[in-house]
């Protein structure tokens, strides 16, 4: 199938004309207008720095439930440690920039997470709708990740870890926050092994977007300069009471 070349104007071809790699479309913009619309219809953009805009929608998609993520024996044993704590929104300019830090050691593969997309997700942070979830060791940000919410769907997109465990009690608590606010699902875009030791899953792009319809994504939204986001609240959890709200909900 062919790839669409976008122009100035709004709007993105059916997700269905995809490639089969899940290509389906160059060029736009990083606007708050055009990236909230994209992943209202379960696009995201994926590019490498210094190269055109690239929009995606796999088939299948990589989620995780809130309420179903894997705690291993290991990571209950950090939990127990109650080393960590966790907040929200605390550090987001930090978290994003730790990881294309960290990609870029791992050979170059953080080189999508440019000056350009920074701004742009800095900007959505800004607006209410781009959050980071900090682990943190005493005052040193040891881990996080960060991402979108739309309606009661988070879109995540990338973390990072200088310490064991650290971006997965990150994890954990962004899953016992969003369960305990009813969320629908949590975006993982593409599928890995770390995720899926963390129970992740695949599901078609039919019944990704059915499900981004039960969490309320719509792309009819309304866009303008004071749209009023849904910012989760700061909030800082220890890694004990994450591990017990976990518990409770097997």
């Amino acid at each position: 199938m062919p790839c669409f070349q976008l122009d100035k104007l709004l709007w993105f071809p059916p997700v269905d004309a995809a490639e089969d790699c899940g290509l389906l479309a160059v060029g736009g913009d990083l606007s708050p207008q055009r990236l909230l619309f994209a992943y209202s219809l379960g696009i995201f953009p994926w590019y490498n720095e210094g190269e055109p805009i690239l929009w995606w929608s796999p088939d299948p998609r990589c989620i995780l439930s809130p309420g179903e993520i894997h705690i291993s024996r290991s990571l209950r044993k950090t939990l127990r440690r109650n080393i960590y704590r966790v907040s929200f929104n605390q550090a987001f300019d930090q978290v994003i920039q730790n990881c294309r830090d960290d990609r870029c050691r791992e050979g170059g593969e953080g080189s999508w997470i440019s000056p350009e997309m920074q701004a742009a997700y800095r900007n959505l942070h800004r607006l209410g709708f781009a959050h980071s979830v900090e682990c943190w060791q005493g005052d040193m940000l040891v881990g996080g990740l960060y991402g979108l919410c739309l309606g009661r769907c988070f879109f995540g997109e990338s973390m990072f870890s200088h310490r064991s465990d650290a971006s997965k009690v990150a994890l954990v608590g962004l899953a016992c926050r969003l369960e305990a606010a009813d969320f629908e699902l949590i975006d993982c875009q593409q599928t890995t092994s770390h995720l899926l030791s963390l129970g992740a899953f695949e599901i078609s792009r039919d019944e990704f977007l059915s499900r981004l319809k039960k969490g309320e994504v719509r792309p009819e939204l309304k866009f303008s300069s004071d749209f009023p986001g849904e910012p989760v609240e700061t909030l800082l959890l220890s890694a004990k009471l994450i591990e017990e709200s976990q518990l409770q909900t097997r």
